[in-house]
């Protein structure tokens, strides 16, 4: 299993520090609300030609960690 660390990043002078695609302005919220909308893999790797199955991976890793975090 990848590290999501490896394909996404965050940073406050891109999209307001929202979480995107390393080396693009894809913010994660825009993959995973696609896949919400019943959108295939192939569907958005169509729309977004720059992508690969392992950005939407890493998309889907970080929610599921955000899912998981626990506040002390």
């Amino acid at each position: 299993m990848q590290n999501w660390k490896s394909y996404i990043e965050s940073s406050s002078d891109v999209l307001k520090g929202k979480p995107r695609i390393k080396g693009t302005r894809i913010p994660v919220s825009l993959i995973l609300g696609y896949l919400a909308e019943g959108r295939t893999i192939d569907d958005i790797l169509k729309e977004f030609p720059d992508l690969r199955k392992e950005h939407i991976s890493a998309c889907l890793q970080y929610a599921r960690d955000l899912a998981e975090y626990q506040v002390a």
